[in-house]
């Protein structure tokens, strides 16, 4: 189960405001570069004065980045504005801003620079595989319990928690290695759904 799966009801909601952004002459590369540079200020603030109050910033810019990623995807698809172009920006972008607004975490006890290094790392590996699967012929792979939303909505949460307690509870220290092991299984369900089936070999 992933909140990915929720996605096409979210994009119905944006399907007004879509049209309405192609009209007024707005690209999706526009969107997916505003995302990624707004990803990295949010990111470096954070990381210049990681004050618990200022931790708020993630749900509520981890809220609007998922619309705005929608959005860039909309326009690609009903408005004629697919490009090789647009396809790395997506997967660069993606990949940078989340590595950005992940990395306050490590500045929090009882997070550590270490662990959310390696959450860093697994996050960026699923999102390789799951492009990988373009490359054998079964799509992009989306599947997993801790894809891009799932990961969202988690560091939103925790970023909440932040901002509302001042900080985390020593035990939370154990989310980490959970965290990685469910990108673990986000991988290795990747791979082998990404796989060619008997019959395409």
């Amino acid at each position: 189960m992933s909140i990915y799966l929720l996605k096409s009801r979210f994009q119905d909601l944006l399907r007004p405001l879509v049209g309405s952004l192609a009209a007024g002459g707005v690209t999706a590369n526009q969107v997916t570069g505003f995302a990624a540079v707004v990803s990295l200020a949010v990111g470096l603030a954070l990381c210049l004065v990681p004050m618990p109050a200022l931790f708020v910033a993630i749900p509520v810019w981890m809220l609007l980045r998922m619309g705005l990623n929608a959005i860039d995807g909309m326009l690609a698809r009903e408005f004629g504005q697919k490009s090789a172009l647009g396809g790395y920006l997506n997967e660069i972008g993606d990949v940078i801003s989340d590595a950005a607004l992940y990395a306050p975490f490590a500045l929090v006890a009882p997070f550590s620079p270490a662990w959310v290094g390696a959450i860093v790392f697994l996050a960026t590996l699923t999102e390789l595989i799951g492009v990988l699967g373009v490359a054998h012929g079964n799509g992009r792979r989306y599947d997993g319990p801790m894809g891009k939303s799932d990961r969202a909505f988690v560091f939103g949460a925790l970023g909440s928690w932040i901002a509302a307690a001042g900080g985390m509870p020593p035990w939370l220290w154990w989310f980490q290695p959970l965290f990685c092991l469910l990108l673990g299984w986000t991988a290795v369900k990747r791979v082998t759904l990404g796989l060619p089936r008997q019959g395409d070999r």
